[in-house]
Formats: structure tokens, sequence, C-alpha cells
């Protein structure tokens, strides 16, 4: 603004451009077995496919794929002793990812608990996840508040767990002669012989 004696008159300025944000995206594939992975075109090529048109649908928010492949052939689900998804997840710690595309979550893991390990390391590195047939994307709030929902399940089971191994190495209290609640017990017979062992 400007005064002209008149008033104040506008100052018109060249509009600058928003920094356009790019999203560098990893498509992640997985098969279990390699049967059939020798075709022309096989199930890792098709899940790929489908995660590039994704990214390509998400085009005007910046989004590109990435041309390293990240493909398991022939790797089970059930842990995540994989090269393609180790190599993934150096890549997303040293930011040369920023989205980790699957077709389906349980290409990428079958266990809740490697699930949440793997957000984890994704969220930490500032990556988002998105799963293409699954409406699970944690680019948006809804996606985010999810993923924390099953975090802190996963977290609390848990934790669960870790109180229940606990309480599973301490041998009986009462058999030991200690107080359980209160008075002190008198050890049992077979407390009496384990403490003389």
């Amino acid at each position: 603004m400007r005064g002209n004696g008149r008033g104040i008159e506008a100052v018109s300025r060249p509009a600058t451009a928003p920094e356009e944000r790019r999203v560098n995206c990893a498509v992640y594939t997985r098969k279990s077995t390699d049967e059939g992975l020798d075709q022309p075109f096989n199930t890792l090529d098709a899940q790929r496919e489908a995660g590039e048109a994704y990214v390509a649908s998400q085009r005007h928010e910046g989004w590109s794929v990435l041309p390293q492949r990240y493909d398991d052939g022939g790797y089970t689900g059930a842990n995540t002793d994989r090269p393609a998804l180790k190599r993934l997840l150096d890549d997303a710690k040293a930011g040369l990812v920023n989205c980790v595309v699957v077709y389906k979550v349980d290409r990428l893991t079958r266990s809740r608990l490697d699930f949440a390990r793997i957000m984890e390391i994704l969220d930490k590195h500032g990556a988002t996840f998105v799963s293409v047939t699954q409406q699970f994307n944690t680019t948006a709030s809804l996606g985010r508040l999810t993923l924390n929902i099953l975090l802190s399940s996963v977290r609390a089971r848990d934790d669960r767990r870790a109180h229940a191994r606990q309480d599973e190495s301490r041998p009986p209290q009462r058999e030991m002669g200690r107080r359980v609640s209160g008075a002190r017990l008198r050890p049992s017979a077979a407390g009496r012989r384990a403490r003389r062992q």
C-alpha cells in the first residue's frame, strides 16, 4: 500500500508461484512364491503398474515414481527379512523416499506388529504410506488418525505381553512364603523343598 495524497492505493506485486512440493514415491511389490515370476508380465509388474497409476493420479500434488524397483518375489510377508524391503527402508531413512505405495497392505507385511514398526520408521523419517486398493493413506489426516490408533493398539498389546512374561518369570509368591497381600504366609511344602534345593 502507498499513499498518493488522495488516499491509499494498492501496489501490485508480481505473483510468486507457490513452491512446488516434490513427493518421491517408491512402489513396493511382493509375492510369496516365485511361481510365475519368469513370465514377461507377472504379478509384481501388475502391482507396480497399479502403484504407478495411483501416483500418476496424484501428479498435481507433486508426486512422482522413483525409477528404482523394490520387488520381493518369492519372499513371505510373515517377517521383514526381505532384501527389497530393507533397501526401501534404508532409502526412506536417507530421505530418498517420501511415500511408500503398495497395491495392498499385505504386500508390505502380514504382521500387525511388523506393520506398526515399519510405519514408525517411515513416520520418524517423514515418509508416508499409501495402499492403493484399501483406502489407507497416511498423507491425509484420516489416514494418520487410523495409523495412530493402530500403533497405539499394537503398543498396548506389547505392554501386556511384556507384563505377562515378567509375571511368568517370577516364582509364585505364595510358594516362596512371601506376602501376597497383607499377612505373611507360611511357605507351602513345595515352596520349602524349592528353597532347600
